[in-house]
């Protein structure tokens, strides 16, 4: 009987240590610094010193209704500790957050700077734990993934 309760107890905790997650903590995903991001072509960016690309068609379709929006357009793009894809372009009204998932980027926030004038002179900064946006020149504005922080709240 004992050497069966013994069997049982290994099995149990073989499959159970199995069966659990690896995680591996704390992580940070951010980027120091903003990456800017010619749009080629065919709507595609590439990020050679992260390993990143992806199509900005939709995004730029989205922000400006126009399906050739992207052409020669620059993309910003800075990442944050949980690992979240921050984008502005100059003369976009909105910021999007996007979350990595598999082959893809889904959007997760979409954060409104401005109902009628697109920003200009968009530029991204890490300030753990938020990103810094500046824009028009003296506006600043600080985001998590969740939304904006102001001022008063960092």
């Amino acid at each position: 009987m004992k050497k069966l309760t013994t069997l049982v107890t290994t099995i149990l905790l073989t499959v159970i240590t199995g069966c659990s997650n690896l995680v591996l903590k704390p992580a940070d995903f951010s980027w120091p610094v903003e990456t800017v991001l010619k749009v080629d072509k065919n709507g595609f960016v590439q990020e050679k010193r992260y390993n990143l690309s992806f199509n900005t068609k939709e995004l730029f379709y989205n922000e400006t209704g126009d399906s050739l929006g992207y052409q020669g357009k620059e993309l910003r793009v800075i990442r944050n500790t949980k690992g979240y894809y921050f984008m502005v372009a100059d003369n976009f009204r909105n910021i999007y957050i996007f979350q990595p998932g598999e082959s893809s980027l889904t959007l997760s926030n979409k954060i409104n700077l401005s109902d009628s004038v697109g920003v200009s002179n968009p530029a991204f900064n890490l300030r753990p734990p938020y990103i810094e946006l500046n824009y028009d020149n003296n506006k600043k504005l600080y985001l998590s993934n969740e939304g904006k922080k102001e001022e008063d709240e960092k």
